[in-house]
């Protein structure tokens, strides 16, 4: 009796997440394009790209074109993850939150949630809609699995979604 009951504990260990044999934490990094690098600034329309800190040799990049804002991310190796905010997420006008959340699985990124506020009321232009969009975190490709919409819970939502996004297909482009 005690073989077989050692055997069901050892198999519901080994089918359990990632996530549950490392505890999964948050670190943030800062969005705030003044405390980031420049890398590049488009003379004609003013589009541009900023390099901001990541984690763990991760980085992210800021891209800012036509009122629309998003974020790539870069790999240790250099390889860069556009994440396309403004065609997954909403494609009106946008704006990022001061900081990036990065779920972390041991030094490990596995997972990144940023806020973007979004301008999807043309006659208000001041209201803004603020959704979460989380994206996976891999060397191989990231992208974002997941679009949380406002709610009292939708921190806890976007962390949950996050943990589980290795596992979730990428979003499409939103018409």
């Amino acid at each position: 009796m005690r073989a077989s009951f050692r055997f069901a504990a050892a198999a519901a260990l080994v089918s359990l997440p990632l996530a549950a044999w490392t505890a999964v934490r948050s670190v943030y990094t800062s969005l705030d394009t003044a405390r980031c690098r420049l890398l590049s600034r488009h003379e004609e329309t003013g589009a541009t790209v900023h390099r901001c800190r990541g984690v763990a040799g991760y980085a992210l990049q800021v891209a800012d074109d036509d009122n629309r804002m998003s974020v790539n991310v870069v790999t240790p190796a250099g390889r860069v993850h556009e994440l396309n905010y403004w065609s997954v997420v909403t494609g009106n006008f946008s704006s990022l939150g001061p900081r990036a959340e990065w779920r972390m699985s041991g030094e490990r990124p596995i997972a990144l949630i940023v806020r973007v506020n979004a301008n999807e009321d043309p006659s208000n232009p001041e209201r803004t809609t603020s959704y979460l969009a989380v994206a996976r975190v891999s060397a191989r490709g990231s992208c974002v699995t997941d679009r949380v919409a406002p709610s009292a819970n939708a921190n806890e939502l976007a962390r949950r979604a996050a943990d589980r996004s290795a596992g979730r297909p990428c979003l499409g482009h939103r018409r």
